[in-house]
C-alpha cells in the first residue's frame, strides 16, 4: 500500500468518532504566521488539534544559514506527536485550507519519523469539508498522550552542499514546486534572490489539483512526473521549493502516483541562495 493516502469529507465525518483517531488542523499562511491558530480558534473539524507550522514542524531558522522552514529537532517533533495522542497503530488525517500543501509537511515528517501507515491527508481540506455541508467545533480536543517513537530517516533528505555535487549529473530528475513565474525569476515575493536551482523542471504543486481542488487522478498525476523524469528512474527525482513546505506536496503527488518516496532538499531555494558562490537560473 502507497503511504500516501486521501480520505473524503464523507469518510473522514463516518469515521470522526473512532477511538484513537488524530485529527490535525495545520493551516498556516506565510504572510501572516498567526492565521492558522486564529482560524483553529474560530472553528475546526471537532476533535482536531492544532499543529503550526512555524512552531511544531520547522525549526529556528538562522539567517544566512538555513532555509525558511529547516526541518525541527527530532526529539521536539516526538513531542509534538506524542501531545497529539499519535501512537504507532494510530490513524492520523491531516487538513488545512484546502491545497494540502501545509498538511503534506505534516505527512512527510510523519514518515521521516517512522509513521508511514493510516497517514491520510483530507482531500480538498476545509474547503471540501465546508462544501460538504459539515460542521465545525470550538472545543479543544481531551485526548491521552501517545506514545509514538521513531528516529527520522535521514536517507529520505539531500543537503545543499550534496545537492551542489550532483548538478549537471544525468541521474539526478530535480523539480521545483513553486509556480512559474517564481521559477522563472519573474517575481520573487518572499526570498531575496529571485530564480531556481541549475537544471530543474518547474513542476508547480497546484497543478497536482484539480478544479475542484483535490487530488488529480493517480494515472493523470503519473503522467505528469513521467513527463520530467523521461527515461531517468524515479529513485533520481529531488524535490524542492522555497522552503521545503510545498516541495512536500509534490511528494505526496508521486506516492499516490505509484511512485517510492522520492528525496526532500529541506532548505529548498531559500537555503540554496544563503551561499552566494552557488549558482542561480532565471528563465524557463
Amino acid at each position: 500500500m502507497s503511504i500516501a493516502q486521501l480520505i473524503n469529507p464523507e469518510q473522514l465525518a463516518e469515521r470522526q468518532k473512532t477511538p484513537g483517531l488524530v485529527i490535525l488542523d495545520c493551516r498556516y499562511a506565510l504572510e501572516d504566521s498567526d492565521y492558522g491558530q486564529r482560524s483553529y480558534a474560530q472553528g475546526h473539524i471537532e476533535g482536531a488539534s492544532f499543529a503550526d507550522l512555524k512552531r511544531d514542524l520547522s525549526g529556528v531558522a538562522i539567517k544566512g544559514k538555513t532555509g525558511r522552514h529547516p526541518l525541527p529537532d527530532p526529539a521536539a517533533l516526538l513531542q509534538c506527536f506524542q501531545a497529539w495522542g499519535i501512537n504507532a497503530d494510530s490513524d492520523v488525517v491531516l487538513y488545512d485550507d484546502g491545497p494540502g500543501m501545509y498538511a503534506a509537511r505534516a505527512w512527510w515528517l510523519l514518515a521521516w519519523m517512522g509513521k508511514r501507515e493510516g497517514v491520510y491527508l483530507l482531500d480538498g481540506g476545509l474547503k471540501a469539508w465546508h462544501a460538504a455541508g459539515l460542521p465545525l467545533s470550538l472545543d479543544a480536543p481531551n485526548r491521552e498522550s501517545g506514545h509514538f517513537s521513531g528516529e527520522p530517516d535521514m536517507s529520505m533528505v539531500l543537503s545543499g552542499s550534496r545537492l551542489q555535487g550532483r548538478l549537471g549529473r544525468p541521474e539526478m530528475t530535480l523539480i521545483d514546486a513553486r509556480a512559474e513565474a517564481r521559477f522563472r525569476g519573474d517575481v520573487e515575493p518572499l526570498d531575496p534572490v529571485a530564480g531556481h536551482i541549475p537544471g530543474a523542471q518547474c513542476v508547480a504543486c497546484t497543478d497536482n489539483l484539480g478544479a475542484d481542488g483535490r487530488f488529480l487522478p493517480p494515472g493523470q498525476l503519473r503522467q505528469r512526473f513521467a513527463e520530467k523524469l523521461q527515461d531517468r528512474p524515479p529513485e533520481s527525482l529531488v524535490s524542492y521549493c522555497g522552503s521545503g513546505v510545498t516541495a512536500c506536496h509534490n511528494l505526496f503527488a508521486l506516492c499516490l502516483a505509484g511512485y517510492p518516496l522520492a528525496t526532500l532538499y529541506a532548505g529548498s531555494w531559500s537555503e540554496w541562495i544563503t551561499d552566494p558562490e552557488r549558482e542561480i537560473a532565471t528563465g524557463a
